[in-house]
């Protein structure tokens, strides 16, 4: 069992100060079920902007709520820190769905998934052939997910960072097991696809953010999985890519990378900006050994027929608490 992270007296007071007043518990409410724009706010609260601004600015330094800027968007989200979010999903778990200023907020909020989910449906059907075609070239997406979740297992963990992360696909398939989860990636477009796929899926206690893969906008030490899905042959430096998501690794946390293995596909190039074709295991095993990582497993899925491309997964490890594991058994053997 995770445990429960506690802060002090005063710390507490300044909380509740902060969450006491209706507008600002509506907000936290409507944040625990995804991220929003201030537009969003002032469009599901019907108050106006610089009213929203106040509220947001005081749940901020309150250290309830982040903001994160996407282009010219701003987000908000729940705090990272988990005390914060405890606290939040305490609170707001004590307040009733059926509360009829709740149940009007609920309401708008969903016209404005709504409105996110027709903006991904059409991103999706304007660049469905490019992503058709290269479904057909390997293994079947179903197949390597079954890996995965036998790689990762059933144990709950505290944090899951997916880089590249896409529509968002390994964040919902891991929601079951992580308290929270983060998915960065560079393009506004994937990313509101993917949080309109994670609204569907109703996985709430993840969130995507714009950010590079080679300074991911997170804290390090911080994520027990992280994962790389089929990002690294679109990467120039792909060893610096490893490192960075190295570094957000808790001690003993795992990096699992799926990509294609070496293949002659040069039209991948020019037709979808592929920079690598392939990457082989001697390369992601210096890579992971240069990053402070075990190749622990890799896993290899045949393509659907000649000519095609060979998908690979490779697991690592942050070798840190096994260096102290070992020194812990050595001085209980003396």
């Amino acid at each position: 069992m995770l445990n429960r992270p506690r802060v002090t007296l005063e710390a507490m007071v300044d909380t509740l100060k902060a969450a006491a007043e209706s507008s600002r518990l509506r907000i936290l409410a409507l944040l625990t079920r995804g991220d929003l724009t201030v537009t969003d706010l002032t469009d599901i609260l019907n108050q106006s902007q610089p009213r929203v601004s106040r509220h947001l600015k005081l749940l901020m330094e309150a250290g309830l709520i982040d903001r994160y800027q996407e282009g010219s968007w701003a987000f908000f989200r729940l705090s990272d820190s988990d005390v914060a979010r405890d606290f939040v999903s305490g609170l707001v778990g004590r307040v009733h769905d059926g509360d009829p200023q709740i149940e009007r907020d609920l309401e708008r909020l969903g016209s404005v998934k709504q409105r996110r989910q027709e903006r991904a449906a059409e991103y999706f059907s304007a660049n469905a052939a490019s992503w058709d075609e290269l479904r057909s070239l390997h293994a079947p997406d179903q197949a390597v997910e079954a890996a995965l979740t036998e790689l990762v297992g059933k144990r709950p963990f505290q944090a899951m960072l997916d880089l590249g992360t896409g529509t968002g696909r390994l964040l919902e398939l891991f929601a079951p097991l992580y308290r929270r989860g983060v998915g960065i990636d560079m393009s506004r477009e994937m990313l509101a696809v993917a949080r309109a796929n994670l609204e569907r899926a109703g996985v709430s206690h993840a969130q995507v953010r714009q950010g590079d893969i080679y300074a991911p906008p997170v804290e390090r030490d911080a994520f027990d999985l992280v994962t790389i899905h089929q990002v690294l042959h679109y990467l120039d430096d792909p060893a610096l890519a490893i490192r960075e998501a190295a570094r957000t690794l808790r001690p003993a946390g795992r990096l699992v990378v799926v990509d294609f293995a070496p293949h002659a596909l040069d039209f991948l190039r020019d037709e979808h900006a592929h920079q690598r074709l392939g990457i082989s295991d001697r390369q992601i095993a210096d890579w992971f050994a240069e990053a402070g990582l075990d190749l622990e497993a890799s896993q290899e899925f045949e393509p659907r027929g000649e000519g095609r491309l060979t998908v690979k997964l490779w697991a690592g490890r942050d070798r840190r608490l096994l260096v102290a594991d070992g020194r812990a058994a050595d001085m209980e053997t003396a």
